[in-house]
């Protein structure tokens, strides 16, 4: 019984996934997307979602600072309906405000070149975004 973040982009997913148990997130991947062509990465994430016998999913929703729901926010309900839709996977809509910011910020404090952050900063706010909700589950 394991739990899915994701960190919806307009071009990267980041997953991560709980432990068995639900303590503990860990970033597994970046799934490459394009909306303008509604490729949405969903194939791959259901490989995932087989493989890790996931149970829940939860995306990062990017409110604005003042509450307030914009483009990639309204993207982020889109994309988890769609999930909901396809994979009959409760979904969870999980506050994200600059979870992406403190990735980077944790990145660049450990040294990891601008190249490398890239790679993996999606897979990163993925795992914060897990985390957090799995701290308010407990």
């Amino acid at each position: 019984m394991r739990i899915m973040g994701l960190d919806v982009g307009s071009k990267t997913v980041g997953v991560a996934i709980s432990d068995a148990l639900g303590w503990t997130a860990q970033g597994i991947e970046t799934v490459k997307i394009n909306e303008q062509q509604e490729d949405f990465g969903i194939a791959r994430l259901g490989e995932l979602i087989k493989q890790y016998e996931v149970t829940e999913i939860v995306v990062g929703y990017p409110k604005n600072m003042n509450n307030s729901i914009g483009p990639r926010a309204e993207a982020s309900e889109r994309f988890a309906a769609l999930l909901e839709e396809v994979y009959s996977i409760p979904v969870v809509l999980w506050d994200e405000r600059l979870t992406t910011m403190a990735a980077e910020k944790m990145l660049i404090s450990a040294d990891v070149s601008r190249k490398n952050r890239k790679k993996v900063i999606d897979k990163m706010a993925a795992t914060m975004i897990l985390q957090g909700y799995l701290d308010f589950k407990k």
